[in-house]
Order: structure tokens, then sequence, then C-alpha cells
């Protein structure tokens, strides 16, 4: 149907989608209170989870659909048995332009030398503060300079560099300011991200959330902040004269910015999400499993697609309705 006809992910506001996250286990070492809280701890079948190879099929309907860059999530992505076969195999696929991967940085060193090497430079670490017995009751691990460390290393190897901060009140509101001077004289991000209500996440919704306007407040109150325009929607990036370093904001909370909206995302066991607040979603695993050719998924999706709604719910519909696992899905 396709044949070598050049399609374009467009939904029918006209919006393209050309990048797509893909979770690739929902196991983590980690247990954060906003994403694995106690009463969530079931982990999925090792069979409801995508292999690599189906990984691999996914990622090329895509590409061959407009996609041209993915992001390797989890849980955590270090923790999947084959990432590094799984990254190899996908710079394999042509027309993909940019592999990058999100993790928790207590593995990163023991991988780094491997993802240079295959060429990944991107890489994302979450990381919510820099206080050592912080950062352990906020993960319930011990590995806080094993992520330094990571980090640290990452820089020593040259990678693109942007550190995840998850703000939450009377929490790590506090350190703020700390996280701004740790990019001083590092040339990374730090990026502030608002708290969002997933199920893991939304009873604390009210007492966590910090608005993107407070924590700019916070820190143009002492660094006078310089907006970068970049073609990136999701951040809004800010240089500090002096800091090697950049500030960025991601708020999908008090500002939403569906309107640029240009991602896809795929949880660990298969599932399509257009939106990251969706409920709706295409199962891929089945459609592989099941037998349908690639044409005929590449179908199912741009009709998915089709269906996506302008804008995410607001915040007390997402409070009644959301039931969606973060470390599931993948950020």
């Amino acid at each position: 149907m396709f044949g070598n006809k050049e399609i374009f992910l467009k939904d029918r506001f006209g919006r393209l989608h050309n990048y797509l996250r893909i979770s690739v286990t929902d196991r983590c070492n980690f247990s954060c209170v906003y994403c694995v809280p106690f009463k969530i701890k079931k982990l999925k079948p090792k069979n409801e989870i995508l292999k690599i190879e189906e990984i691999y099929r996914i990622v090329k309907i895509f590409v061959d659909l407009g996609i041209r860059k993915v992001r390797i999530t989890g849980g955590e992505p270090l923790l999947r048995k084959g990432i590094l076969e799984l990254i190899k195999i996908l710079y394999t696929i042509e027309n993909l332009e940019k592999i990058a991967i999100t993790t928790n940085g207590s593995l990163l060193k023991n991988f780094l030398k491997e993802f240079k090497n295959l060429g990944l430079k991107d890489v994302n670490v979450s990381l919510d503060t820099l206080k050592p017995k912080k950062f352990s009751s906020i993960t319930l691990s011990d590995r806080f300079f094993d992520v330094i460390d990571g980090i640290e290393s990452a820089i020593s190897y040259g990678f693109n560099i942007k550190i995840n901060t998850v703000v939450m009140r009377n929490l790590n509101d506090d350190e703020i300011i700390d996280f701004v001077e740790f990019v001083r004289d590092k040339p990374i991000t730090v990026r502030f991200i608002e708290y969002m209500p997933f199920s893991s996440s939304k009873d604390n919704f009210h007492k966590f959330f910090v608005s993107y306007k407070e924590i700019f407040d916070k820190i143009s109150s002492k660094y006078p902040l310089k907006k970068l325009i970049t073609e990136n929607q999701t951040s809004k990036d800010y240089v500090i004269e002096g800091f090697k370093g950049k500030v960025g904001f991601i708020t999908s909370i008090s500002e939403k910015f569906c309107e640029s909206c240009n991602r896809l995302r795929i949880s660990s066991d298969g599932k399509l999400r257009t939106c990251l607040f969706g409920s709706n979603y295409i199962d891929l695993k089945k459609l592989l499993r099941d037998g349908k050719d690639e044409e005929e998924i590449k179908e199912i999706i741009l009709n998915s697609l089709r269906e996506k709604s302008f804008s995410r719910p607001d915040i007390e519909e997402l409070m009644n309705r959301n039931n969606l696992i973060m470390k599931e899905l993948g950020g």
C-alpha cells in the first residue's frame, strides 16, 4: 500500500510527529516516590514485555512512517538484557537520525565506552536531589555517588548530558539553586520538571506540585536568565552569563505545549499512546504476535494518530482517570 511513498505522521491538526519514546523494561533498581510507590510493586511477566526483535520491528515501522529520533526509556533501560545489542541494530535502520537514552544513572559509567563506540551521544539522567541522604529517601537506593560518577564520566567522554529533576514541594524545592550551581562549570543542562499526576503520584499531586513560574522566579531572583530560541518546544531553555551549563523547564502542567507536540510513546509491553496523558492505546505487541503484516500495522498507527486530541485533559480530569504507571510507560 505504502511502497516507496514517503509518509508523514501528521494528526488531524497538522502536527508532525517525528520523535518516538520507547520503554524497553518496567524493571528499575530505584523505587522513586512519584514513580513506584509501595502499593505498586508488581512487574509484568517476561512474556508480556517486548522482545528485542519486536522493538526493532516496531522502530523500523515507525521510521518508515517518518520517525527520525528514538529515545530509549524504562523503568531503567540499562537493566534490560541485550540493551547494547538493541542499540546496535537500531543504528542499522536507514533514515533513523538520532538515538538517545534516559537513565537513572546508577549503571551509566559501565556503558559509556560501548555507547561511544556505537555512536550514541545523547543521555538524559534523572536526578532529583544533590544530597546523598535525601537521595536514599526519594529513591530507596544508596547509589547516589554512582549516579554522580556516571554524570562526571559522561561529561569527560563528551556526551550530550541533560539532568531531569522533578521538583517536589518540601522535598527538594530547597535545592533549585543548588542544581543551577551544579551546572555552573559543567557543559550540561538541568531541566526542572513539574510534578505530574500519574496513578503512582496523583495522591500527592497538590502536596508536591511546584509551578514552573515559581521555579523560574526563584532562579531569576538570583541569576538573570536569557531565553534560548530552539526547535524543542517541550523544554523552555535558558542560559546564564558565565555558566557553562544551561537551565530548562518542562511545564507539562501549568503551561501545556500540546500545540507543538511531536512525540509518540510505546510502553514496555508494546502499547502505543499518542499522548502521555491519554487513556487510549494501540497494542502493537498483539498486532505483531497475531501476524499482522507491516502495511496493516502502519495503517492502524496512522488511524490512531488521526484520533489524537488537540490537548491533554484538564488536571482534575487527569486526577480522576489517569491509571498510568510511569515506570511502565517511560517518561
